[in-house]
């Protein structure tokens, strides 16, 4: 963890989408617990000034904050400051430095897309803005492992790997660290939680939902790049990472990148491609798309604890539900009458359960089995933070332990890379159903798939 905390934050693409839904509400969430405490500097071209900015954030904070706390709001409004030029103008850069004052060591969010980064990070270096600053920057890291790379070098001509922050906003979920936590904090699990007692995993993360007008943007990625090299392989991470050294802040990093160097790259036989009918119909989408907006693969670690033990991963969208869940399958016991396989299983969307499938007496003279679940649920009033709010938040004191690292990125892409693009035939499916049938091919030897319920 870096020492300083950083005394200023600047962030470029401030009248966007991505300020307008989650850095203003992050912004005001902050100032409501009193932890804004620096001069907050939007950056864009739109020929705004700052009145109008403002307006927009109160705006922002109304239609995605909950609502608007005036006391925090005018806290929000104090600091804030804008200014607006090219990105390709040195002098938008002279004007940030004048606007930063005596801040020296701020924090530069870029909230813009991957191709302005370049761009960006030499105006910072030229204009004196890039001295003992962090960077911050959005996903997607790259669309492939050389897209990855290059960008990274051209990052690290400026800012060193420590003091850059890749925001993955699904690591800074509550419930995706609860899997963690559960994980480790438990004694009991560590016994059972290898292959000589889990016979396998599955993850669903489904959404009832198109594409919701972003059909220029899923063309570009698509529901590998979106979703599955990023948000899934941190779940898988997080489930299967050997316990960290909790002495040493990078010990959690550390185990998800042994992790992602551990799993076998995927091939075309483990991966089914769907893509929901009307899907080419959407604007911005090639009316002959072999994009898709449903992946299914089967995935292998070979490591001495999962060797043998089947990952199972389908992402889709216009699926009967909105959820994201995990059942861990332990082995079946020695005899079939007595009962069936025990799980663990974790929904992570939209609310918070864990659960325990145990075996208990059915009602009867026999001596028969039934399964019941034992459930805790996690209580959404309990005034956690929200994603970007923590994320924000570490990156300001300087703790990158929920940020991906470049080591992590690039493995995570080596694992994707052989099932990019139109490596396999897309297939169509219904809207509200659960993917193309193919991918029931993949969970044969597992008995299909678990299906999470509304």
């Amino acid at each position: 963890m870096n020492e300083h905390r950083s005394d200023a934050l600047a962030f470029f693409g401030a009248t966007g989408d991505l300020a307008y839904k989650k850095i203003f509400p992050a912004l005001h969430a902050m100032a409501r617990r009193g932890h804004l405490s620096f001069p907050v500097i939007g950056v864009a071209k739109s020929g705004w000034d700052l009145q109008k900015l403002r307006a927009r954030a109160r705006d922002s904070i109304q239609t995605h904050g909950g609502g608007i706390d005036e006391k925090a709001f005018a806290d929000l409004v104090q600091h804030l400051r804008y200014v607006d030029g090219d990105y390709r103008s040195s002098t938008t850069y002279s004007a940030l430095r004048k606007t930063l004052g005596n801040a020296q060591n701020p924090v530069h969010y870029l909230a813009i897309p991957p191709a302005l980064f370049s761009v960006v990070v030499e105006g910072l270096a030229e204009a004196q803005c890039a001295q003992h600053a962090r960077l911050i920057v959005e996903k997607p890291f790259g669309r492939d492992l050389a897209s990855a790379k290059e960008l990274n070098s051209i990052i690290h001509k400026v800012f060193a790997e420590d003091d850059v922050y890749r925001i993955d906003h699904y690591l800074g979920k509550e419930p995706v660290q609860n899997l963690f936590l559960f994980r480790f904090a438990n004694t009991y699990l560590e016994p059972i939680w290898n292959r000589n007692y889990i016979d396998n995993v599955q993850i669903t993360m489904a959404e009832s939902f198109g594409v919701q007008g972003r059909g220029l943007f899923y063309e570009e990625a698509g529901a590998i790049r979106d979703v599955l090299q990023n948000h899934l392989l941190q779940v898988v991470g997080f489930l299967s990472m050997e316990p960290p050294v909790t002495t040493y802040h990078e010990s959690i990093r550390d185990e998800q990148v042994k992790i992602f160097r551990a799993i076998r790259p995927f091939n075309r036989e483990d991966l089914v491609r769907g893509q929901f009918t009307g899907y080419r119909n959407e604007a911005g989408v090639s009316p002959n798309s072999t994009v898709e907006t449903f992946a299914a693969v089967r995935l292998h670690i070979d490591s001495w604890r999962w060797d043998g033990v089947p990952f199972f991963i389908r992402a889709g969208k216009c699926l009967p539900v909105t959820t994201t869940e995990v059942l861990v399958t332990l082995k079946r016991p020695p005899l079939r009458k007595i009962g069936e396989n025990n799980h663990f299983r974790f929904r992570l969307s939209p609310e918070v359960i864990i659960a325990v499938g145990s075996q208990i007496k059915k009602p009867g003279e026999q001596w028969l089995s039934e399964s019941t679940e034992l459930k805790m649920l996690h209580d959404p009033e309990s005034g956690e933070m929200d994603a970007y709010e923590r994320l924000l938040s570490d990156a300001m004191v300087g703790d990158g332990t929920l940020f991906a690292r470049e080591d992590a990125v690039e493995a995570a892409w080596g694992v994707v890379q052989p099932i990019l693009g139109s490596v396999t035939p897309v297939h169509q499916y219904e809207p509200g159903t659960w993917g193309p049938e193919e991918a029931d091919r993949l969970t044969q030897e597992i008995g299909g798939w678990h299906t999470p319920q509304k």
